[in-house]
Parts: structure tokens; C-alpha cells; sequence
């Protein structure tokens, strides 16, 4: 799946998203990212709850305009698209939610819930949208009976894979799966990501991943953003910043993580404190009240991304070994 010049499928270019909270005061949750997804690719977002994960999700595929910045979509500025022409490109970018629940319309039939993507953006026949729905619910190892039911009675796991297969229905060139599988338990989850995984090697199709799940992002992504409060602190291929973490806060992410093998022992860094509230952000580097390695020159300014010498893996610290960051992307 290749884009009309080459291009990235996705690009957010120095992206900010402000909310007003009244009284003078605007809450940042997500500031100054910059993110390009390519065809195909798998991106992951990592962060507390609070970083921005969700609300840089929306902005994606224009759910959210952002306060400042560029969205684009195959070279496309949504910001800047007629509303007939961002609806007819909305079955190129699709959207799947945390809560199954939530997401669908109780009072329809899952048969209708799955039909209705292709009466919005396809002009196909009543036949030919049947055909199409029975070939996707066997395709998301669904029960042809389940059609005729409503979503109360499904459980969690048939409900997602529902959605997966809505979102899917329109042939799209972008997933944005926000948290998909964290209100499901481990058995029902781990077969929710093997479908995303299968989907995404025989579609072709490009998944901006959200979640707090680092096994998850380790087995399904490309690359993966780490964001704190915010703002991205640490990014590159999954397999470099899993194995070689550069920022503090990354690291402590990563010593939290509980492996599968009781023999594999960590050294779990313990941060102090808690995440602030965006309200009441630190002026220098948003990391500085719970960093181990805090020191005064941390609040003069939100250090500048620095890249490795193969400009794959990046980080935002004052402190970042010189011999392994040496090029300044100069963004802030």
C-alpha cells in the first residue's frame, strides 16, 4: 500500500492541542509532536494516563483540530479540507476505541452494526453489502448466527473483533486502535492481537497502536513514542529503545515490565511522586519532578530532540550520552 508521491501516509508536524479550562487557563495535552506513519507501518504510543495518547489519536484522523500545527494525510491538510471531502476520505482512516460497549448502537443487529460502514462510504448494492458483511464476520472468526444478535449479548472479545471488522469494511489505509484490547482479560486479548497481527501482514494496513501495554507494543510495532505529559521524550525502532532505552523515564517504564520467563530478573527503578497536572506543568523538561538524575539546569527549557548517528532513535534529555546523540533536530 504505497501513498500517491511516496510520502508518509500520516504526518503530524509540530503538533499542539490546548484545551480552554475557563478562567484564563488552557490545559496542554499534547505538545509540539511531530509524527509520520508510513504505509504499512506499526507506530505505538506509550505513556501514563494523562500524556496525550488518545487526544493525538483524535487528531490523527481529525476527530480533534489541532491549536497548532499541521495535520496531513497523504500530503492532504485536514485542517484545511472541504467537509464533503474529508467525509468521502474518512474510509481511508478508521478508528477503533477502547470500549467495545460504547462503541456500538445497542438497539441495532450486528449484521446492521457491520453493514453500516459500507452504506456511508460505498455505493454497493443491499446483495453485495450482505456478501460483504458474512465475509468479514468469517473473517473475524465470527459465527455467522451472531449477526442477527445485539451486542448485549456478545461478550467483550466478540465485541471487539466486531469493531475491528466495522473498521475494517472500508478497506482503509489507517487503523488508530485506541487501548483495543485493555477491558479485555489475557486469553481473549492475546487473541485480539494476533488478529490485528494477521490483519496487518495480509492487509498491508498502517495502525497508529495506543496503549499502556509495553509486551504488546514490543510484539506488534515498528517504532514506538514514549510520551510524558504530553510531549514526546524518547522514539525509534521498538527493538533499539526496548533494548537500549535512553531517557529516565523510559527506563523506569521498562523496569516495571513483568516478563513471562520467572527467570528473567529486572532492576525496577522506582519513580518518586506523581505525574503532574498538565495545568501545573514543570517549566523546564516536563520529566523533572519525579527524574532520578534531576538537576537545576532541567528547568531552564524543554531540551531539544537528539538523534543517534543513524537518525533512527531519538531523545529529549540534558544528559543523553554525547558519543551515542550526537544530531540535534533543533525541535522544541
Amino acid at each position: 500500500m504505497t501513498t500517491a508521491s511516496g510520502q508518509p501516509l500520516l504526518q503530524l508536524d509540530h503538533v499542539t492541542r490546548s484545551f480552554d479550562v475557563g478562567g484564563k487557563r488552557a490545559l496542554m495535552a499534547v505538545r509540539n509532536l511531530s509524527l509520520h506513519i508510513q504505509p504499512g507501518e506499526v507506530v505505538g504510543l506509550v505513556g501514563e494516563s494523562g500524556s496525550g495518547k488518545s487526544t493525538i489519536g483524535r487528531m490523527a484522523i481529525a476527530l480533534l483540530p489541532p491549536t497548532e500545527g499541521q495535520v496531513r494525510f497523504d500530503g492532504s491538510d485536514l485542517a484545511s479540507m472541504a467537509p464533503a471531502d474529508l467525509r468521502r476520505l474518512r474510509q481511508r482512516m478508521q478508528i477503533i476505541f477502547q470500549d467495545p460497549w460504547g462503541a456500538l448502537n445497542p438497539r441495532h443487529t450486528i449484521g446492521r452494526l457491520m453493514e453500516e460502514p459500507l452504506l456511508l462510504h460505498t455505493s454497493l448494492t443491499a446483495q453485495q453489502r450482505r456478501e460483504e458483511v458474512v465475509a468479514m464476520a468469517q473473517r473475524m472468526q465470527l459465527g455467522l448466527p451472531l449477526l442477527e444478535r445485539y451486542p448485549a449479548q456478545l461478550s467483550g472479545g466478540q465485541l471487539q473483533r466486531v469493531c475491528i471488522g466495522r473498521a475494517l469494511a472500508t478497506k482503509p489505509d489507517l487503523l488508530v486502535l485506541d487501548e483495543p484490547t485493555s477491558s479485555l482479560d489475557v486469553s481473549v486479548r492475546a487473541g485480539i492481537l494476533q488478529l490485528l497481527d494477521t490483519l496487518r501482514r495480509e492487509t498491508g494496513v498502517a495502525m497508529l497502536f495506543i496503549s499502556h501495554d509495553l509486551e504488546t507494543i514490543h510484539a506488534l510495532c515498528d517504532r514506538v513514542v514514549v510520551l510524558y505529559l504530553g510531549c514526546e521524550v524518547e522514539s525509534g525502532p521498538v527493538e533499539s529503545v526496548f533494548k537500549s532505552p535512553a531517557h529516565p523515564y523510559t527506563q523506569a517504564l521498562l523496569s516495571a515490565q513483568l516478563f513471562a520467563d520467572p527467570a528473567v530478573k529486572t532492576e525496577r527503578q522506582h519513580l518518586r511522586g506523581e505525574i503532574p497536572s498538565p495545568l501545573a506543568a514543570p517549566p523546564g523538561c516536563p520529566f523533572s519532578t519525579r527524574c532520578p538524575m534531576y538537576e537545576t539546569r532541567c528547568d531552564a527549557g524543554l531540551p531539544a530532540m537528539r538523534l543517534d548517528s543513524a537518525g533512527m532513535h531519538g531523545a529529549r534529555c540534558i544528559r543523553l550520552a554525547p558519543d551515542r546523540f550526537q544530531i540535534t533536530t533543533g525541535a522544541n
